[in-house]
């Protein structure tokens, strides 16, 4: 019998951010599964940037969770995207999106969670480019 490969998924900033603002809904959810290491999360730096520079922003006294969960966190970081397939994505997901999209598929990712509605919207068209983007509520019903 075949043992089925831990999923992948990579975890949009605003999925972080939410899950630590409160754990209560589908993001801390996401967050907690994480830690369980039901999954493998895997983020690009400009994830990491972003979640960092908006807890500090918006919910300082979340830093020290942030930073132990960080440091806790089985935790996949992958490269930075080659330009030209930024450029393509734009096409797709927006400019201000294209990294983070372009990220998560050369990290060849089984699902990409976010709760913007860029991403959400531009799901059937990622997802014909081999990128499955879901909500975490749709990450949670995935079963993966």
């Amino acid at each position: 019998m075949a043992v089925k490969a831990k999923t992948r998924a990579f975890v949009d900033s605003n999925v972080i951010f939410s899950g630590l603002y409160s754990d209560k809904g589908p993001p801390g959810t996401v967050l907690e599964q994480a830690v369980e290491g039901r999954y493998t999360m895997v983020v690009s730096r400009q994830v990491l940037d972003e979640v960092v520079r908006t807890v500090a922003e918006k919910l300082p006294g979340a830093l020290p969770l942030l930073q132990t969960l960080l440091l806790n966190l089985p935790l996949e970081v992958c490269g930075d995207p080659d330009t030209r397939d930024v450029v393509a994505w734009s096409k797709i997901v927006g400019e201000d999106d294209a990294p983070l999209a372009a990220a998560a598929a050369a990290a060849q990712v089984d699902l990409f969670v976010s709760g913007d509605n860029h991403f959400l919207t531009a799901a059937a068209a990622a997802e014909k480019r081999g990128l499955r983007i879901v909500s975490p509520t749709g990450f949670l019903a995935s079963g993966y």
